[in-house]
Protein backbone atom coordinates (compact mmCIF):
# COMPACT_ATOMS: atom_id res chain seq x y z
CA UNK A 1 0.00 0.00 0.00
CA UNK A 2 1.45 3.52 -1.28
CA UNK A 3 0.92 6.31 1.45
CA UNK A 4 0.31 10.10 0.34
CA UNK A 5 -0.10 13.34 2.45
CA UNK A 6 -1.51 15.51 -0.12
CA UNK A 7 -0.51 19.38 -0.02
CA UNK A 8 -2.40 21.96 -1.42
CA UNK A 9 -3.93 25.26 0.16
CA UNK A 10 -6.95 24.59 -1.67
CA UNK A 11 -9.25 22.50 -0.29
CA UNK A 12 -11.46 21.68 -3.03
CA UNK A 13 -8.47 20.59 -4.82
CA UNK A 14 -7.49 18.68 -2.38
CA UNK A 15 -10.75 16.88 -2.13
CA UNK A 16 -10.49 16.01 -5.75
CA UNK A 17 -6.64 14.47 -5.53
CA UNK A 18 -7.98 12.49 -2.23
CA UNK A 19 -11.06 10.84 -4.28
CA UNK A 20 -8.86 10.15 -6.79
CA UNK A 21 -6.48 8.23 -4.87
CA UNK A 22 -8.55 6.59 -2.71
CA UNK A 23 -9.99 5.01 -5.66
CA UNK A 24 -7.12 3.19 -6.24
CA UNK A 25 -6.77 -0.69 -4.56
CA UNK A 26 -3.12 0.19 -3.94
CA UNK A 27 -3.14 3.40 -2.58
CA UNK A 28 -3.98 5.06 1.03
CA UNK A 29 -4.33 8.77 1.79
CA UNK A 30 -3.20 9.49 5.36
CA UNK A 31 -3.02 13.18 5.57
CA UNK A 32 -3.14 16.53 4.13
CA UNK A 33 -2.17 20.18 4.37
CA UNK A 34 -2.93 23.45 3.41
CA UNK A 35 0.48 25.20 3.33
CA UNK A 36 4.30 24.11 3.20
CA UNK A 37 5.04 24.57 7.25
CA UNK A 38 2.08 21.70 8.21
CA UNK A 39 3.49 19.82 5.12
CA UNK A 40 6.94 19.24 6.77
CA UNK A 41 5.46 18.62 10.48
CA UNK A 42 3.14 16.50 9.14
CA UNK A 43 6.07 14.08 6.64
CA UNK A 44 7.95 13.47 9.78
CA UNK A 45 4.76 12.40 11.76
CA UNK A 46 2.86 10.17 9.13
CA UNK A 47 5.75 9.34 6.59
CA UNK A 48 4.52 9.36 3.71
CA UNK A 49 6.10 6.75 1.03
CA UNK A 50 5.01 10.05 -1.24
CA UNK A 51 4.00 13.64 -0.58
CA UNK A 52 2.01 15.30 -3.62
CA UNK A 53 2.86 18.73 -3.04
CA UNK A 54 1.63 21.93 -4.32
CA UNK A 55 4.09 25.17 -5.35
CA UNK A 56 2.51 28.07 -4.14
CA UNK A 57 0.92 28.71 -0.66
CA UNK A 58 0.67 30.75 1.98
CA UNK A 59 3.96 31.24 4.58
CA UNK A 60 6.44 28.79 3.23
CA UNK A 61 5.75 27.33 -0.21
CA UNK A 62 5.78 23.82 -1.61
CA UNK A 63 9.78 24.55 -3.13
CA UNK A 64 11.20 25.70 0.24
CA UNK A 65 8.88 22.52 2.13
CA UNK A 66 10.19 20.45 -0.46
CA UNK A 67 13.78 21.66 0.13
CA UNK A 68 12.99 20.89 4.05
CA UNK A 69 11.49 17.72 3.83
CA UNK A 70 14.36 16.44 1.80
CA UNK A 71 16.99 17.68 4.00
CA UNK A 72 15.35 15.76 7.24
CA UNK A 73 17.25 12.22 5.28
CA UNK A 74 12.94 11.02 5.93
CA UNK A 75 11.69 8.21 3.43
CA UNK A 76 9.06 10.47 2.25
CA UNK A 77 9.66 11.49 -1.37
CA UNK A 78 7.77 14.48 -3.51
CA UNK A 79 6.24 14.86 -6.15
CA UNK A 80 5.25 18.48 -7.51
CA UNK A 81 2.08 19.53 -8.79
CA UNK A 82 1.00 23.02 -9.91
CA UNK A 83 -1.33 24.90 -11.66
CA UNK A 84 2.12 27.53 -13.64
CA UNK A 85 3.67 26.16 -16.47
CA UNK A 86 7.20 28.01 -15.77
CA UNK A 87 10.45 26.52 -16.07
CA UNK A 88 12.20 28.10 -13.10
CA UNK A 89 9.13 26.16 -10.93
CA UNK A 90 10.27 22.80 -11.98
CA UNK A 91 13.78 23.25 -11.83
CA UNK A 92 13.98 24.77 -8.54
CA UNK A 93 11.15 22.32 -7.60
CA UNK A 94 14.10 19.24 -8.70
CA UNK A 95 16.86 21.20 -7.20
CA UNK A 96 15.25 21.21 -3.98
CA UNK A 97 15.03 17.49 -4.24
CA UNK A 98 11.57 16.78 -5.91
CA UNK A 99 10.89 13.55 -7.25
CA UNK A 100 8.94 14.54 -9.90
CA UNK A 101 6.84 17.53 -11.34
CA UNK A 102 3.50 17.61 -12.93
CA UNK A 103 0.89 20.14 -13.78
CA UNK A 104 -2.07 20.05 -12.63
CA UNK A 105 -4.01 19.53 -15.65
CA UNK A 106 -2.12 16.12 -16.19
CA UNK A 107 -4.43 13.00 -16.43
CA UNK A 108 -5.35 11.35 -13.37
CA UNK A 109 -4.32 8.09 -14.93
CA UNK A 110 -1.04 9.81 -15.68
CA UNK A 111 -0.79 11.18 -12.22
CA UNK A 112 -1.43 7.80 -10.57
CA UNK A 113 1.34 6.01 -12.56
CA UNK A 114 3.30 8.65 -11.80
CA UNK A 115 2.86 8.46 -7.66
CA UNK A 116 3.69 4.89 -7.96
CA UNK A 117 6.57 5.42 -9.70
CA UNK A 118 7.67 8.00 -6.92
CA UNK A 119 6.70 5.87 -4.61
CA UNK A 120 8.83 2.90 -6.22
CA UNK A 121 11.99 4.99 -6.54
CA UNK A 122 11.73 6.92 -9.99
CA UNK A 123 11.77 9.77 -10.83
CA UNK A 124 9.02 11.44 -13.50
CA UNK A 125 9.90 14.02 -15.25
CA UNK A 126 8.45 13.81 -18.81
CA UNK A 127 11.64 13.38 -21.30
CA UNK A 128 9.44 17.01 -22.38
CA UNK A 129 10.33 19.03 -19.58
CA UNK A 130 13.33 17.87 -19.34
CA UNK A 131 14.69 19.00 -22.41
CA UNK A 132 13.59 22.38 -21.31
CA UNK A 133 15.06 21.63 -17.95
CA UNK A 134 18.36 21.30 -19.85
CA UNK A 135 17.47 24.48 -22.60
CA UNK A 136 17.21 26.30 -19.22
CA UNK A 137 20.15 25.07 -16.91
CA UNK A 138 22.66 25.17 -20.46
CA UNK A 139 21.62 28.52 -20.71
CA UNK A 140 22.55 29.65 -17.29
CA UNK A 141 25.67 27.65 -17.23
CA UNK A 142 26.69 28.81 -20.88
CA UNK A 143 29.91 31.18 -19.64
CA UNK A 144 31.31 28.75 -17.75
CA UNK A 145 30.98 25.79 -20.44
CA UNK A 146 33.64 27.58 -23.20
CA UNK A 147 36.29 25.43 -22.70
CA UNK A 148 37.29 22.40 -20.75
CA UNK A 149 35.66 22.64 -16.88
CA UNK A 150 37.84 22.05 -14.33
CA UNK A 151 36.49 19.19 -12.72
CA UNK A 152 36.78 18.73 -8.67
CA UNK A 153 38.18 15.26 -6.96
CA UNK A 154 35.30 13.88 -6.62
CA UNK A 155 33.56 14.79 -9.60
CA UNK A 156 36.55 12.93 -11.41
CA UNK A 157 36.14 10.17 -9.32
CA UNK A 158 32.67 9.75 -10.29
CA UNK A 159 33.12 10.31 -13.91
CA UNK A 160 36.21 7.50 -13.30
CA UNK A 161 33.87 5.13 -12.12
CA UNK A 162 31.54 5.16 -15.37
CA UNK A 163 32.53 1.92 -18.13
CA UNK A 164 32.54 3.88 -21.72
CA UNK A 165 29.08 2.37 -22.67
CA UNK A 166 27.55 3.83 -19.42
CA UNK A 167 29.22 7.41 -20.48
CA UNK A 168 27.57 6.73 -23.66
CA UNK A 169 24.13 6.34 -22.02
CA UNK A 170 24.34 8.98 -19.65
CA UNK A 171 25.42 11.58 -23.21
CA UNK A 172 22.39 10.50 -24.53
CA UNK A 173 20.61 10.63 -21.74
CA UNK A 174 21.25 14.56 -21.49
CA UNK A 175 19.63 15.06 -25.00
CA UNK A 176 16.20 14.75 -22.61
CA UNK A 177 16.11 11.33 -24.32
CA UNK A 178 13.74 8.33 -22.81
CA UNK A 179 14.87 5.44 -22.22
CA UNK A 180 13.13 3.77 -25.52
CA UNK A 181 15.01 6.76 -27.35
CA UNK A 182 18.55 5.95 -26.04
CA UNK A 183 17.64 1.72 -26.49
CA UNK A 184 16.92 2.75 -30.06
CA UNK A 185 20.28 5.26 -30.89
CA UNK A 186 22.36 2.65 -29.46
CA UNK A 187 20.91 -0.33 -30.49
CA UNK A 188 20.03 -1.63 -27.06
CA UNK A 189 17.29 -2.97 -25.62
CA UNK A 190 15.74 -1.20 -23.58
CA UNK A 191 15.48 -3.27 -20.07
CA UNK A 192 19.38 -2.51 -20.48
CA UNK A 193 19.11 0.96 -20.66
CA UNK A 194 17.28 1.13 -17.60
CA UNK A 195 19.71 -1.11 -16.02
CA UNK A 196 22.34 0.86 -16.91
CA UNK A 197 20.64 3.92 -15.83
CA UNK A 198 20.34 1.98 -12.62
CA UNK A 199 23.57 1.38 -12.48
CA UNK A 200 24.85 5.43 -13.43
CA UNK A 201 23.17 7.29 -10.41
CA UNK A 202 24.00 5.02 -7.81
CA UNK A 203 27.99 5.63 -9.27
CA UNK A 204 27.83 9.00 -9.63
CA UNK A 205 25.65 9.83 -6.44
CA UNK A 206 22.30 11.26 -8.62
CA UNK A 207 18.98 11.53 -7.01
CA UNK A 208 17.23 10.93 -10.47
CA UNK A 209 17.61 11.39 -14.29
CA UNK A 210 17.34 15.34 -13.36
CA UNK A 211 20.75 15.44 -11.61
CA UNK A 212 22.80 13.69 -14.08
CA UNK A 213 21.98 15.45 -16.62
CA UNK A 214 23.05 18.15 -14.52
CA UNK A 215 26.64 16.12 -14.09
CA UNK A 216 26.50 15.63 -17.25
CA UNK A 217 26.98 19.37 -18.31
CA UNK A 218 29.16 19.65 -15.28
CA UNK A 219 32.00 17.07 -16.04
CA UNK A 220 31.73 18.11 -19.86
CA UNK A 221 29.90 15.02 -21.55
CA UNK A 222 27.34 17.19 -22.99
CA UNK A 223 27.38 20.68 -24.40
CA UNK A 224 24.90 23.21 -25.09
CA UNK A 225 23.38 23.29 -27.84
Amino acid sequence: MTTVLIVDDQTLQRLGFRMLLEAQPDMSVIGEAAQGQEAVRLTAELRPDVVLMDVRMPGVNGIEATRRIVEAGGRSRVLVLTTFDLDEYAYEALRAGAAGFFLKDVRPEELVVGIRAVAAGDCVTSPTLTRRLIDAFTTSHRPHMSGSPSLSREQLRRLGALTDREREVLTALATGWSNAEIADHLHLAESTVKSHVSRILGKIDARDRVQAVIFAYDVGLARPR
